[in-house]
């Protein structure tokens, strides 16, 4: 992926901690790559923690430089990818201070991106100020989630963004969908004559999605109480995992369409019943336990938690698409915090044969299914039945492994590298439009508002483990269980 694609990168929150673990490290590696950036371009870092460009320098060498590059820094890369970055002191709280900003870029080349690392309360701000010096013609603005915490003040959000930028300025970013294996989930669909046959009710019992952490909420409680695990992973990341894997092949792979298709799918998604809510919900909060070997403590007692929190650390739902293609297929999302692994996957279970004719152990060998591992190892696995060498016709589970680190030598392209090099080249197929967001809050929002007036706890469950007992029974339900594998 070559470009000639000029540009100046603004990086708005230039000393907090995403630019520090992800944005800057990864426009190093573009940078580092060669050809993937246009030499002429620049990163324009702004923030209020450092005097000078001497001292952000320093900063970048102490705080990114351990994050970048997992097999070794090359100096001379390092060195040259330095020399593309300046800095700009700025308050973000005051709007005359962009009068720096527009000096310091008025004379730098190619396409402007501003990309805004803060906290979603300074959005507008920083937008409307960018509007004041005339910075948002011709420009493109990412921003993080999360984009807002309900229906309304997201709307609030995209209202007030809407008036200075346009929707095709307007990328709103989630990682996730710039993951490796989840561009190869379309590859898998929409590029092979075997799969999608299958992919719909008449082939699929069931599918799960798991986002899985290990960690707690770290540094971050005061946050994370007010937002839960509902808004900050089911509301963006699962719902558009969970529709690129349920979505129908797209004219072509070009912004609109792909994301046309996605659209349809949220649209479809059956609205929750606040009457059956308890079947098809559960929220759990992780209690003190052990992850491997280490005693942990329980989120109540997390620095900036309240005592009597009823946050969610954990989320399972029982979800239903209400089209022609996965009409009865349930879909299981799940996340949390504090589980037994990190583990992000798609499974695709799907049926058992109608009969076997090769006796009871095919059925208790189970059926086919294709797990698409997201993270820590990024990996697409298909399991079938095959026979267990020796006498009689006794089955067992084999698999067939992609292993894109054995199979594709070079190295893989880190998804916040992959989505800075579409934001810089305009490519928005990977972004969210607004009407998508719009779609996920309206579905999600009334599971919050239930939760809320019902006014009933959390479910406990101790670190280290996979969850509340509920989210299993809800499975068991339906004659079926999560996949909880080792890595």
């Amino acid at each position: 992926m070559e470009t000639d694609s000029s540009f100046t990168f603004v990086l708005f929150g230039g000393t907090g901690d995403l630019s520090m673990r992800k944005i800057l490290p990864a426009l190093f590696e573009a940078h580092r790559a060669g050809g993937m950036l246009a030499d002429s371009g620049k990163i324009v870092a702004v923030a209020r923690h450092a005097a000078d460009r001497g001292e952000y320098i320093q900063w970048v060498n102490e705080h990114v430089k351990p994050h970048v590059s997992k097999n070794g820094v090359d100096e001379t890369a390092w060195s040259s990818f330095l020399e593309r970055i300046e800095f700009v002191k700025i308050d973000l709280g005051n709007p005359e201070d962009f009068a720096l900003l527009r000096d310091a870029v008025k004379d730098l080349p190619g396409i402007r991106v501003f990309y805004l690392a803060t906290g979603p309360s300074l959005f507008v701000p920083i937008c409307r100020a960018l509007a004041s010096v005339g910075l948002n013609e011709n420009a493109r603005i990412v921003l993080e989630k999360p984009l807002g915490y309900d229906l309304k003040s997201s709307n609030a959000i995209n209202d007030a963004v809407g008036e200075i930028f346009a929707e095709e300025q307007i990328y709103r970013i989630d990682h996730y969908l710039g993951k490796e294996p989840v561009q190869n989930l379309l590859a898998l669909r929409f590029g092979n004559a075997l799969f999608e046959p299958l992919w719909r009710r008449e082939w699929v019992e069931s599918i799960q999605i798991t986002i899985a952490e290990e960690l707690g909420v770290e540094a971050r409680g005061d946050f994370y109480d007010n937002t839960g695990a509902l808004r900050d992973m089911v509301q963006n990341h699962l719902l558009q995992l969970l529709s690129i894997v349920a979505m129908e092949p797209p004219h072509s792979m070009d912004s609109d369409s792909v994301r046309d298709e996605k659209l349809r799918v949220l649209r479809a998604l059956k609205p929750i019943d606040p009457l059956n809510i308890g079947k098809v919900a559960v929220r759990g909060q992780y209690h003190s336990g052990v992850i491997r070997g280490t005693a942990v403590p329980a989120y109540a007692t997390e620095p900036g938690v309240k005592p009597n929190s009823t946050t969610e650390t954990f989320v399972a739902l029982k979800v239903e698409i209400e089209n022609w293609r996965w009409a009865g297929v349930p879909f299981f999302l799940r996340t949390g915090k504090r589980l037994a692994d990190r583990v992000a996957e798609i499974v695709v279970n799907f049926r058992a044969v109608p009969h076997s004719a090769l006796g009871v152990s095919a059925l208790r060998a189970g059926a086919n299914r294709l797990v698409i591992r997201l993270q820590p190892n990024e990996t697409i696995r298909l399991y079938c039945l095959a026979k267990q060498p020796g006498e009689g016709m006794n089955l067992a589970s084999v698999h067939l492994d992609l292993a894109f680190d054995q199979f594709f030598r070079e190295g893989q392209m880190e998804a916040y590298q992959r989505l800075l090099l579409d934001v810089i080249n305009g490519r928005l197929a990977l972004f969210v439009r607004r009407d998508e967001q719009e779609a996920a809050w309206r579905w999600v929002e009334p599971i919050l508002n239930e939760w809320k007036a019902s006014n009933k706890p959390p479910k406990p469950y101790a670190a280290g483990t996979w969850g509340p007992a509920a989210a299993s029974a809800m499975l068991a339900q339906h004659g079926t269980c999560w996949l909880e594998e080792e890595n």
